[in-house]
């Protein structure tokens, strides 16, 4: 009884091992037409200097709106961050809840222009530990943005943070660099963290991006090991502009992602 018993859990053990590997094999063919994919952080430079960006959103974000409540999830003065802030609106609407906001962006242009457009005196001073980085604060809001290159911020320049929202990072950075990225994020969360997470699906096959393919499954590749979680809304966010890339349908997936507990 005792030897059928073990049989029994090694055949378990080797039919996950199969179904993660055909899983991996399954994601990695999916990803392929994007995989070799390079944005120099030049080109996002001069994408603002060019005014092409169409990514950013003069309003906050309905999927943050509907979910800030599970981001809080009670608490108040929670410190978030901002990979790629770009200009979002969605900042001053957290700092005007209360909130505190650091962002990190290239564009020095972005970063100006999202304090000119709220209305909001800013100081500027270097980042000693990151050479060339510059930190640009509000002096009405509890409000400081980064410009460097995300992979220069860590946890040593600002403490771990209690939430992050990433409205347009993951999507947005080269795939080949997703796993560096997910390890930063990790990082720069504190115990009681909760990352929201924003992705598209759509046909890669038909549209080079950015914004990029991240299916769930690579999610919960980058993240699952390490942390709890949990989509909690896909939306059709296909519009009109989206034809001109040459697809024909797209969806939105929001994804709520939290440190296990030890």
């Amino acid at each position: 009884m005792q030897a059928s018993h073990v049989t029994v859990v090694l055949l378990c053990v080797l039919l996950l091992e199969a179904v993660s590997s055909w899983g991996q094999e399954n994601i990695t063919v999916m990803l392929e037409p994007q995989a070799d994919r390079v944005m120099a952080l030049g080109e996002w430079e001069e994408r603002w200097q060019q005014d092409r960006i169409g990514f950013h959103q003069p309003h906050v974000h309905k999927l943050l709106e509907d979910n800030v409540d599970k981001v809080l999830a009670g608490r108040t003065g929670v410190r978030f961050f901002f990979p790629l802030c770009g200009k979002a609106v969605d900042m001053k609407w957290l700092a005007d809840m209360g909130h505190s906001v650091v962002g990190v962006e290239i564009s020095e242009k972005a970063i100006k222009q999202f304090f000119e457009e709220n209305n909001l005196t800013y100081s500027e001073e270097p980042v000693a530990a990151v050479p060339g980085a510059k930190v640009f604060k509000s002096s009405e809001k509890n409000i400081s943005l980064y410009q460097c290159d995300l992979y220069n911020f860590s946890s040593s320049i600002e403490v771990q943070f209690g939430a992050i929202w990433d409205r347009g990072a993951l999507v947005a950075i080269n795939p080949r660099d997703r796993e560096k990225y997910a390890s930063l994020i990790i990082s720069l969360m504190a115990k009681d963290c909760r990352y929201l997470l924003d992705t598209l699906l759509y046909n890669p096959e038909l549209y080079k991006g950015p914004p990029f393919l991240v299916p769930d499954e690579q999610v919960q590749i980058l993240f699952g090991s390490r942390c709890d979680v949990e989509r909690l809304q896909s939306v059709d966010a296909f519009i009109e502009k989206h034809r001109s890339w040459g697809l024909d349908s797209l969806t939105e997936n929001l994804h709520l992602i939290s440190p296990k507990s030890s």
